[in-house]
């Protein structure tokens, strides 16, 4: 791996923002947009590398393998960010997308000095957590951080798929594993300060890797959420918006069909579409493996 940091593209100075502290509030503002705009056209580069992702991803879900991103920092926070996401959204359980980050859960509110240099430490969590099935994608903007590094050594020594989200083209060809997704976003504003554009850029990718996965194994019906987890007033509205929406009901018949569905949006709506009782309406579900839309037809 590179040791000489300062050829990297994340750590590069950024001349349109050399005189970045001499501007007005508004220039400044416009001078960050400008910097933004450029992380979508970097990842538009990268669908082919995402969508392959997303197909390993699947095929672990199918298989009844999970996803473990692996970061350090702003990447290790994006990642555990990412996956805390998912059951509310989707209904899957916490252990199917799972967050590591250097230096454990303290490191999610302050900086663990050190810990991303830790390669064995990296190797040593998934020796305890993984298994042949499951993927791990490792984050790091540089690309070179040692514990990130010792994650994917040891996952793909184990037969895991193993993919890799990195900000720095000059490392691209240096990583070892399955697909690597590199948006080129350019050197940041403040210099190496990969919290900016390559910490967007990173947030994308991952809202579109687990998005798709979710939708590819059928937890979304046309583009409605139809397995949330309603654990607040906020969700179960959506919940009760979303039955409302696909079968046409009134908000108080709704209301009755979600508790004979016991809060389950998916058995609700298959329930009224089918006239069937909660445990046929379950079982019919089972058997087009969690898709509503397979179970409707």
């Amino acid at each position: 791996m590179m040791k000489d940091r300062h050829k990297l593209t994340t750590e590069k100075r950024n001349p349109r923002s050399r005189n970045i502290d001499t501007l007005s509030t508004l220039e400044m503002v416009s001078c960050i947009n400008d910097e933004d705009e450029r992380v979508i056209k970097a990842i538009t580069k990268e669908k082919k590398n995402i969508a392959d992702v997303i197909d390993l991803i699947v095929q672990s879900f199918q298989n009844k393998g999970r996803l473990f991103y692996v970061g350090a920092g702003t990447s290790g926070r994006l990642g555990v960010l990412d996956a805390a996401e998912c059951p509310p959204t989707y209904g899957s359980s916490p252990a199917m997308v799972q967050g590591i980050i250097a230096g454990g859960k303290r490191a999610l509110v302050r900086s663990i000095e050190g810990a991303e240099d830790n390669f064995d430490e990296g190797q040593n969590i998934i020796t305890k957590k993984i298994r042949t099935n499951d993927i791990v994608i490792g984050i790091a903007a540089c690309g070179l951080t040692p514990f990130v590094h010792g994650a994917i050594k040891k996952a793909k020594s184990m037969g895991c798929n193993t993919a890799f989200i990195t900000c720095a083209p000059e490392v691209k060809k240096k990583l070892n594993v399955d697909v690597v997704i590199n948006p080129v976003v350019g050197p940041e504003v403040v210099t190496g300060s990969t919290r900016m554009k390559a910490g967007t850029a990173t947030k994308l990718v991952l809202n579109t890797l687990t998005t798709a996965s979710m939708i590819k194994i059928g937890k979304v019906y046309q583009n409605l959420m139809v397995d949330l987890n309603a654990t607040n007033k906020k969700l179960e509205d959506r919940a009760e918006r979303i039955v409302m929406e696909v079968t046409k009901l009134s908000r108080q018949k709704t209301k009755t069909l979600l508790k004979k569905s016991n809060g389950e949006v998916k058995t609700a709506i298959l329930m009224h579409k089918k006239a069937l009782d909660y445990p046929k309406a379950t079982k019919e579900l089972k058997l087009a493996k969690g898709s509503l839309r397979q179970a409707l037809q």
